[in-house]
């Protein structure tokens, strides 16, 4: 394969499957080679721990695109294939057959990986992690009708598993190092609504859990043993610390690398030819005016074009605003915008928090920061836009659901009902 005009992927997740779409889209018509080291072609990982977890979605549907649409378009799936080196200078990638792939463009769509847990015990059986599709798969054997599962982090990995666990009719134990789950994500109101969702499902959640080791006989796990002396009985363990990108690549390469691969608004890297998008790509944001890594889906469905545009030489910035969306239970919400634990001053409501009905705004001032809608649909695109705005709005204005979100100060925003 020549180097002239050839534009290779690296990664198996939504970026890079929508980064093919968005060349062939936009106008490349040279070879395109999408490298994964996975032999699944490129899935969408939210139903992992949703819909397909669940048992609502089959297999086909986690599919970024229907396995002919590949050949249709021309483009040269590698699965089950590792990329060991990335060489900037020479514009080529190293197989892990040591084969030498040229490139004209390079995208690394690499993702990220679970953090594991590291105390004793943490190497049994049945010690689970959710990441890829076979993940997915074994923790569905494991939630059966009164299995005893543990879910280690109260994150939103760890609540969705634990609410698939409970649909399941499982006996689950959340096990939360902070006083509740999501607090530092969403502050002690917000965060409150999904602790007593979880206890109001039956989920034992015990907050302050240290976990000295997890215990086992005969290789499998049967339990996890806490700093306080208890001993919680486990089947099955489900980790959901927290996730790494998957950086190494990029590193060996001399790339740019904090907090993920460092990338300008183009997601173009400290590197010539060479960009990043998803999970990985620590991206500088011009709205927000600072670089920003984010985990989400909504990041790896929507960057690939700006990365596309840009390796096709043509003008393109990312700025949309970090959405992310859960389903847990009876409990439908989603979330757009973007501030930090100590960023904001308070949070308003509209609505009823008993009643798991309401909107949320994190709030700088008189100005929106973020905004997360609880059961109540169609709203994310005006919260949206008025985040966008910069307007300065009263508290009692936005707490007050007789007036309408559409006639707050905004600026018109693409998909003003659900996210796009």
């Amino acid at each position: 394969m020549s180097r002239v005009n050839t534009f290779v992927i690296v990664g198996g997740g939504l970026a890079a499957g929508k980064a093919a779409e968005e060349l062939r889209r936009h106008g490349h018509d040279g070879p395109l080679l999408l490298i994964g080291d996975e032999r699944e072609r490129p899935y969408i990982r939210p139903p992992l721990s949703k819909g397909y977890l669940l048992g609502k979605e089959d297999r086909e549907s986690i599919h970024v695109h229907p396995e002919d649409w590949y050949r249709e378009h021309d483009v040269d799936l590698l699965l089950g294939t590792g990329v060991t080196s990335v060489d900037a200078r020479a514009g080529e990638v190293t197989l892990d057959d040591s084969r030498r792939v040229p490139y004209a463009r390079l995208l690394l769509a690499t993702g990220s990986s679970p953090r594991r847990l590291s105390v004793p015990g943490a190497d049994l059986e049945n010690v689970l992690y959710l990441r890829r599709v076979g993940d997915s798969e074994r923790l569905k054997s494991a939630f059966t009708e009164g299995a005893r599962i543990v879910v280690v982090g109260g994150g939103w990995i760890g609540l969705e598993t634990a609410a698939a666990a409970r649909a399941a009719g499982a006996e689950v134990t959340v096990l939360e190092r902070g006083e509740l789950p999501l607090l530092k994500v969403l502050g002690r109101e917000a965060a409150e609504v999904f602790a007593r969702l979880h206890k109001d499902h039956g989920v034992d959640v015990r907050p302050h859990a240290r976990i000295e080791r997890v215990t086992g006989t005969g290789g499998r796990v049967d339990g996890v043993q806490l700093a306080d002396g208890s001993h919680v009985p486990a089947d099955a363990v489900v980790v959901g610390v927290g996730i790494t990108p998957n950086v190494r690549l990029a590193e060996e390469a001399g790339l740019d690398v904090r907090n993920g691969i460092v990338t300008d608004e183009h997601l173009r890297t400290s590197a010539a030819g060479i960009h990043a998008a998803g999970d990985v790509a620590n991206a500088y944001h011009p709205r927000l005016g600072r670089h920003l890594r984010v985990e989400h889906w909504a990041n790896a469905l929507h960057q690939p074009r700006t990365a596309a545009l840009s390796m096709l030489g043509k003008d393109a910035v990312y700025d949309r605003l970090p959405y992310f969306y859960t389903d847990q239970y009876d409990l439908g919400m989603e979330y757009t915008g973007y501030t930090e634990p100590g960023g904001y001053d308070r949070v308003v409501f509209r609505g009823a928090r008993e009643e798991r009905r309401f909107i949320a705004f994190w709030m700088s001032g008189n100005r929106v920061l973020a905004g997360m809608s609880v059961n109540v649909w169609d709203t994310i695109g005006t919260i949206r836009a008025l985040i966008e705005s910069g307007a300065e709005t009263e508290d009692d204005v936005l707490t007050d659901p007789s007036v309408p979100l559409e006639s707050l100060p905004h600026r018109p925003t693409r998909g003003a009902g659900g996210e796009a």
